[in-house]
């Protein structure tokens, strides 16, 4: 019973792994090459290698091995580190810097939202 909890457990955290590999490759994906050398991070196609081999390994191996762990590693430094400062130059998609971001409504002027005078 206990192994059997163990199990579904271990499964559950490598779905989360995955996730994190997928999410991470595809923001690097879709970020700008510039960004990368303006935020003085590794290069575009490095992250992309990185976070391809994080989300094949971590699909291929048990957690109990190193490499997923390593992989692990790897998708949290791009996600905590490179991730927000590619935010900060500007290098998202589109120049809007993010997937947060809020775009400006068409009643919006330069100095915020144009409520009609009142």
């Amino acid at each position: 019973m206990l192994m059997l909890g163990f199990a579904g457990f271990m499964g559950i955290l490598k779905i989360i792994l995955m996730a994190l590999a997928a999410l991470g490759l595809f923001d690097a994906a879709f970020r700008r090459e510039d960004a990368f050398r303006a935020a003085d991070k590794q290069n575009k196609v490095f992250w992309l290698i990185i976070l391809g081999i994080a989300l094949v390994v971590s699909y291929l191996f048990s957690l109990l091995s190193i490499l997923p762990i390593a992989g692990a590693v790897a998708c949290i430094v791009y996600l905590v580190d490179v991730r927000p400062a590619l935010q900060q130059v500007g290098g998202g998609r589109g120049g809007r810097g993010g997937w947060g971001r809020r775009r400006g409504s068409s009643s919006d002027g330069p100095y915020g939202p144009y409520n009609g005078g009142r």
